[in-house]
């Protein structure tokens, strides 16, 4: 028989279960919840699973027909009223298909600007600027080293890093390490790394994984940010810190997910929210000649 633990959900007590018990109800010894325990981990994982609270839902047949509303008998509608909707529609179709061509004048003013200068001529055309992507402010109410068991809000992820806001504009998965960075390109100067030790995204699509703050070793994560002198910094953690990550379904080379983390620095830096990692596999590079 093979064995593997997992935690409560809802007190965090860890369990053991029987790998065909994987599905089945089981009560947790510490809070007296029924907890559906997970399906057995693959042999060399190094993550704790966490069960689900079991719950039961009946809905009553009876009770829905008798506040099911009664059907409304259909009126047959005026012949004048029919036509004139008809013509309406029309009307609406003719825009749509001509849009083009009815509103090309009005749409150049807007993006063509004219300037005159010694008798000459030039065209120039405007763009409209791009929005800057502003990171809400952080709050210490989002951090501590307590990992709840509160649900993580579908918002994108943001937080506090080395205590400058910031927020996620970029996720990818690649080579078994998560990154969730602030801009879309360019040098990684603002972000948080979470390695995985080589996994790939299809061993954790589905999964949720806990790390408490009192574990002796974790996976690896660091933080990068720039300082004052405009210098890249960076700051690891192998333990100390509380994380909650729910991964979604692998699906079109992206990895859903969302995130809880709270690292031990003295500037309370903490992620919270939703992302969509990019999880394409790199192309392999061609042989040397």
């Amino acid at each position: 028989m093979s064995e593997f633990k997992y935690a409560c959900p809802v007190c965090g007590q860890h369990m053991m279960c029987d790998a065909s018990q994987g599905g089945a109800v089981m009560e947790c010894p510490t809070c007296f919840q029924k907890i559906v325990a997970p399906q057995a981990p693959a042999p060399d994982s190094k993550f704790i699973l966490t069960g689900s609270k079991f719950t039961e839902k009946k809905i009553s047949q009876t009770l829905i027909n008798a506040t099911a509303p009664a059907a409304v008998p259909e009126k047959s509608f005026p012949l004048a009223i029919v036509l004139v909707l008809v013509l309406v529609a029309a009307a609406g179709a003719g825009v749509f298909a001509f849009r083009g061509k009815i509103f090309k004048s009005s749409g150049s003013a807007q993006t063509n600007e004219v300037s005159v200068a010694n008798g000459e001529s030039s065209t120039k055309s405007t763009k409209p600027e791009k929005v800057a992507v502003v990171a809400p402010p952080a709050n210490d109410a989002n951090w501590t080293l307590s990992l709840g068991t509160n649900t993580i809000a579908d918002t994108t992820a943001a937080g506090r890093i080395h205590g400058q806001d910031f927020i996620v504009e970029r996720a990818t998965f690649r080579d078994g390490s998560l990154m969730l960075r602030a801009g879309t390109k360019g040098a990684v100067e603002f972000a948080a790394f979470v390695n995985f030790a080589g996994a790939q995204p299809e061993s954790l699509a589905g999964k949720t994984i806990n790390v408490m703050s009192d574990a002796e070793r974790a996976a690896r994560v660091q933080l990068r940010w720039k300082d004052a002198a405009d210098e890249v910094q960076r700051k690891e953690f192998t333990n100390g810190y509380a994380m909650r990550l729910e991964f979604g379904a692998l699906a079109n080379n992206h990895l859903p997910g969302k995130i809880y983390l709270c690292t031990p620095d003295t500037e309370k830096s903490y992620l919270l929210g939703s992302f969509n990692a990019d999880a394409r596999k790199p192309k392999p590079k061609a042989p040397k000649k």
